[in-house]
């Protein structure tokens, strides 16, 4: 007769082991779901279904009056021949490209210089004094500049004058209306690259320009080799963010030279949006609009992280 086979203890954690993780797997679940469900609900109501709005006013001819007028891809025929648009769309582009290279570069040095400052009193003085400026809202920046250049009794052309310079009328010159624009975005936003920059230059590891030294390379080729290259994801970031921000300029536009004027110097293509829309009253046509606008930053974007594989190196 054989003997009882022993009765076996259950080993703790041997089915709990089992079940635990897929309980907290439920539970994660779900606190991801609660934190996630109000920022979801934002984007679905003021993102995806204006969107989708937009998409379908832009089959329509419908000046918010009257009943809408199905009339397919005709906005965005009758768009195709628009002078203004093109106008727009390329202050637009020129305004882009410039604030991108202005604020890259600047930013960029100025963080090389901010973080050579051995002083903690000095570095923390000159980072605030070159973020304040764009913690201050546009309509405050663009009044201050339009008084500070205004061609009769600015506080610019007065000092400019004073050393013999004759200041050119900036905001009624069409040739000079655009930059000015341009020099006053730099002002009030290039702070904002510049931490960026800043935050990239304090993560490149210091032994790699101790390495740089000990080979003989120069404080150039330091940059070159190693600032640059350990910083390319921050500039790669810098770049993208900063061109879909100056592509949505309007503000300052529209307090200073209204309407996009002198002869349609300064207008953009947001502002040429908000006149249709808004000023003219044609919401299929401004939506026609909106969604050129939409493909356009998203070609422009997809452009940079396809050119981002060539230059951009992951630490």
């Amino acid at each position: 007769m054989s003997a009882p086979a022993p009765a076996t203890t259950p080993t703790p954690g041997r089915d709990g082991a089992a079940s635990r993780p897929a309980r907290h797997r439920g539970t994660d679940t779900l606190a991801g779901a609660i934190f996630l469900g109000p920022a979801m609900l934002l984007f679905l109501v003021f993102v995806l279904a204006p969107f989708f709005v937009a998409i379908g006013l832009s089959l329509f001819r419908w000046d918010m009056l009257t009943e809408p007028e199905f009339i397919g891809a005709q906005n965005l025929v009758d768009l195709a021949s628009d002078s203004s648009f093109y106008r727009a769309l390329r202050n637009t582009f020129v305004f882009s490209l410039a604030s991108m290279v202005t604020h890259l570069v600047a930013g960029f040095f100025l963080a090389i210089g901010v973080n050579r400052l051995r002083s903690r009193v000095a570095s923390y003085f000159v980072r605030t004094s070159l973020f304040f400026p764009f913690v201050i809202s546009w309509a405050a920046v663009a009044l201050l500049w339009k008084y500070v250049l205004d061609p009769t009794f600015g506080m610019g052309t007065y000092y400019m004058e004073l050393v013999g310079i004759s200041p050119p009328s900036w905001f009624t010159d069409p040739q000079w209306a655009l930059p000015a624009i341009i020099g006053i975005d730099w002002w009030h936003t290039v702070g904002f690259t510049f931490v960026i920059m800043l935050a990239g230059l304090q993560t490149v590891p210091e032994q790699l320009y101790e390495a740089a030294r000990i080979d003989g390379a120069g404080a150039w080729q330091r940059m070159w080799h190693v600032t640059i290259p350990m910083m390319s994801p921050t500039i790669f970031f810098a770049s993208v963010i900063t061109f879909i921000g100056a592509f949505q300029i309007f503000d300052p536009i529209q307090i200073i030279t209204p309407n996009g004027g002198p002869e349609e110097s300064t207008l953009s293509i947001v502002m040429y949006l908000y006149q249709q829309g808004f000023q003219a009253f044609q919401a299929g046509y401004a939506s026609a609009v909106a969604l050129v606008v939409f493909v356009i930053m998203a070609l422009v974007t997809a452009i940079q992280f396809w050119l981002s594989r060539k230059w951009v190196h992951d630490q």
